[in-house]
């Protein structure tokens, strides 16, 4: 049966049951009306629910508080105590009500999402523009975008400048400036100026629709901690059973033993516990944390150790140039410069940009190389008014029969300790000096460590394929302490797969690509700026849509904060139900009341699990 289906029955059954209690408690009876009749009748058929259900469950060879309710039920009709009946079933009818609430709640952030979704496009066709359904927009079209339009696919620009709101995607309010060549993605809200976007991903490649879809499993997941609770419920049910008969027998007091049973009830719990996980994942899901099921939110609550990669985990993985030196007195550093921009004016490696946006930074101007020759992993050779100059690294200099003195060479290891790559720039078989770039670390990765290891995670672990030099001076910088440099990634894999064990459970921190391996074998894994990378978004257990490492935090905040909200359900639980037990040994509650006690104490642990809903995530996210 569908959700509004379902719903619709269940309400139906509700007020039935309402009315035919309100009406047989107020003795209202007339010629055509005999309110007993049909609060029998109303029990009838919502008895018949419960049974099916239970039924349902027996052949799925399941133990659950259907079979309890069922009993009672059972016993309440052996005894014709129709009013005990009538509120065990308000009972089980509204914790049913709940849990559509529930679901229908966790659903509504999937439309709330879908809302972001336009349902027209403007797109541009000989040189006109045509306004479509977003739905035959096609692979390669041309897209208008104007001020205050939600960006449609996922796509490239091709002219235009705007101020991009990513929001919807990551979570992160601070705007994006976007022009010529620069990615977009679906959802995404531009705040000013006009786009003309080439549409790279439509339908359900975009990565709003991948985002759509994996909250939406997720809240479809079986949740490892609500098994748990059905394993409780299961052997409590059995003793509960099992202490009914004995209470019979010894006391040979039928209204004894089902005012224990309507007491002893756990309906509540059943519907308390999904419900706090779903909120969950609903609430991560709007601050750009995709998690893809409940389950990954009860191991986080349990992590111990992290294990992090380095480049576009902790550092921004994009290089900036932090110094020029030059190996001449006579040669100033802007002439190294200089030379460098004419050599990797052409180029599209990283380290060419890098270089060329400093370059513009300091606003001078270069001509092109009339001639120009790269060498994958080694370097490039510009020839620009007769000289030959040659950028790259080490060997690609030395194979260019460059010689490199002993002291340049002091001065270049002095460079690679501080985690420094270098570009050297020769010029006619001369070297004239060298470019230092850094990959910058997060700025708030430090303070989100710290804030982990507030939180219980006790050995904080940088794995890395760079040297120890570079990889030691990553760890001072963000205070790791333990280091393991020069790293394969069967290496990082095998090193996840030694300090796996039950009572050390492991989060793995990558990029979701070189390192899908590791992210796999760990109890749970994060994939760092999934918003742009497919595969990031389907290796890991987790998806953080932007860069900012602190989501991490956030993640393991919020999973601590639904464990102990669970735990203060089961609490609450308790306690209610050992006041409800007293109650009826000490004769205070018999069937009805023991029906109305059950049915108020319901909403405790319910009640409880909604706060959730009302979790800030954003404060636990650090800047610094």
């Amino acid at each position: 049966m569908d959700l509004i289906n379902s719903l619709k029955l269940n309400i139906v059954l509700f007020i039935a049951l309402i009315f035919v209690l309100c009406t047989s408690l107020l003795k209202v009876t007339s010629a055509f009306f005999d309110p007993q009749f049909f609060l029998i009748y109303v029990c009838i058929i919502s008895t018949s629910a419960v049974v099916i259900l239970s039924i349902g469950d027996i052949i799925q060879k399941k133990v659950t508080v259907n079979q309890l309710a069922a009993i009672a039920l059972f016993a309440t009709f052996l005894h014709q105590e129709w009013l005990s009946a009538t509120f065990i079933n308000l009972m089980i009818v509204s914790a049913r009500l709940f849990g559509i609430y529930t679901e229908s709640k966790a659903k509504n952030t999937i439309k709330s999402l879908l809302k972001l979704r336009p349902e027209s496009v403007k797109i541009k066709k000989d040189n006109q523009f045509v306004v479509v359904p977003l739905n035959q927009v096609k692979k390669g079209d041309q897209i208008v975008v104007e001020a205050g339009d939600r960006i449609p696919v996922d796509g490239i620009v091709i002219s235009g400048n705007a101020d991009i709101d990513q929001s919807s995607l990551t979570g992160e309010s601070l705007p994006i400036s976007v022009g010529p060549n620069h990615q977009v993605f679906s959802s995404t809200l531009n705040l000013s100026g006009s786009l003309l976007i080439r549409a790279d991903k439509i339908g359900a490649d975009t990565t709003f629709q991948k985002i759509i879809n994996l909250v939406e499993s997720a809240q479809n997941n079986k949740i490892k901690y609500q098994t748990v609770a059905e394993k409780f419920a299961g052997w409590y049910i059995i003793i509960t059973v099992i202490s009914s008969v004995l209470i019979l027998i010894i006391s040979r007091n039928v209204n004894l033993v089902i005012s224990f049973l309507l007491v002893s009830c756990a309906d509540d719990i059943a519907v308390a516990v999904p419900l706090a996980y779903w909120a969950a994942i609903a609430q991560a899901a709007k601050n750009g944390i995709i998690i893809k099921g409940g389950n990954y939110l009860e191991v986080l609550a349990k992590i111990k150790t992290i294990i992090t990669d380095k480049t576009g985990t902790i550092t921004k993985a994009r290089l900036k140039v932090v110094k020029t030196v030059s190996f001449s007195a006579s040669i100033p550093e802007s002439k190294v410069m200089y030379y460098a921009a004419i050599a990797e004016s052409v180029s599209e490696h990283p380290l060419a940009k890098a270089v060329m946006k400093h370059f513009e930074l300091l606003r001078l101007r270069y001509p092109l190389p009339t001639d120009f020759i790269e060498q994958p992993g080694g370097g490039v050779k510009a020839i620009c008014h007769h000289h030959v100059i040659i950028a790259g690294s080490p060997k690609y200099i030395q194979k260019n029969k460059i010689t490199i003195t002993p002291t340049q060479t002091k001065i270049l290891e002095d460079w690679e300790k501080q985690a420094a790559t270098a570009i050297l720039i020769a010029v006619d078989k001369k070297l004239l000096g060298f470019i230092a770039l850094e990959d910058e670390v997060k700025p708030e990765v430090r303070g989100t460590l710290k804030q982990l290891t507030a939180l219980g995670v006790n050995r904080i672990v940088l794995l890395t394929g760079d040297n120890e030099f570079a990889a030691n001076v990553i760890a001072q910088k963000t205070g790791i302490t333990e280091v393991h440099a020069n790293l394969k990634p069967q290496d990082k894999l095998a090193f996840v797969e030694h300090n796996l064990s039950p009572n050390n459970k492991i989060a793995y921190i990558g990029d979701g690509v070189n390192d899908s391996a590791s992210l796999a074998q760990a109890d749970v894994s994060f994939a760092m700026g999934a918003i742009g990378t497919d595969s990031a978004i389907e290796a890991a257990d987790i998806a953080i849509m932007d860069d900012n490492f602190s989501r991490v935090d956030a993640a393991i905040s919020l999973a601590k904060t639904t464990r102990n909200i669970i735990i203060e359900d089961f609490t609450i639980w308790g306690i209610v139900n050992t006041l409800g037990l007293y109650l009826v040994f000490a004769g205070y509650l018999n069937p009805p009341e023991a029906a109305l006690f059950n049915f108020v104490t319901d909403f405790f642990p319910l009640i409880n699990s909604f706060r959730i809903f009302g979790y800030k995530i954003n404060r636990h996210v650090h800047t610094r």
